[in-house]
């Protein structure tokens, strides 16, 4: 797993109340949000809900979210498009999670993106929801992590992921306009402002109904936490 370089903010008193919220702002997808507050905490106000002072969440396009509105589960990735285990996880763990849960009502996997690797991966970031306001996102997703290049090749040119959009049946004026439009990108960086003031230690990183699932794992780690949260939904 990819580490940022920054300090982890995610702690042993803020961890589930950050962690839920990040879920529950899937709900709101209404507005989006690019400011991230500077630290993100929890403090005891003397009843049983601890009070939130954090990044206020982006909200999530429905077009990034895969699964069924009434699945009780929701597992939330931030992923960068370079990110090798992303890729791994892309191409072999992803396809078994919608077979067994996505397609059973079971779960909903959402995205959030997290380009650390630098302009390559906003530059594909901003592609992929280019191809999402033309209901293309997760086919232009997947494209990309099926001939994935190795970390800052310089293969990810505008033009490169251009030909990835007409490939994939896209308008290609709508297409060019989206990219060049200040409020694709302004989504990317508010998820990535997000994730960081989270401390989100890497990618990829996972929440699962809350919980931090981080790193390369096993189709039986998912399962276990899948079915965890399944019972406790």
């Amino acid at each position: 797993m990819r580490r940022v370089p920054r300090p982890v903010l995610f702690g042993a008193a803020g961890i589930v109340v950050v962690v839920l919220l990040a879920v529950a702002s899937l709900a709101h997808s209404g507005r989006d949000r690019t400011t991230a507050a500077p630290a993100a905490r929890a403090t005891a106000t003397g009843s049983a809900t601890p009070t939130w002072i954090g990044p206020t969440p982006p909200g999530v396009d429905a077009a990034l979210i895969r699964g069924r509105p009434s699945a009780p589960v929701m597992i939330v990735e931030f992923g960068d498009y370079q990110c090798p285990k992303c890729g791994e996880f892309a191409r072999g763990i992803e396809p078994e999670l919608i077979r067994k849960y996505v397609d059973t009502g079971v779960a909903r996997i959402a995205w959030r993106d997290f380009p650390f690797y630098g302009k390559e991966s906003v530059r594909a970031a901003v592609a992929a929801r280019a191809a999402g306001q033309q209901g293309r996102y997760w086919a232009f997703h997947d494209a990309l992590y099926a001939h994935q290049f190795p970390v800052r090749s310089g293969h990810l040119t505008g033009a490169y992921l251009r030909g990835v959009a007409r490939r994939a049946g896209l308008d290609l004026g709508r297409y060019d306009a989206a990219v060049a439009g200040p409020g694709t990108r302004a989504k990317v960086e508010g998820d990535y402002q997000f994730g960081q003031g989270l401390g989100v230690p890497g990618t990829p990183a996972f929440l699962i109904n809350g919980e931090p699932f981080f790193g390369a794992q096993t189709m039986s780690a998912f399962t276990t936490a899948i079915e965890k949260a399944r019972k406790e939904a």
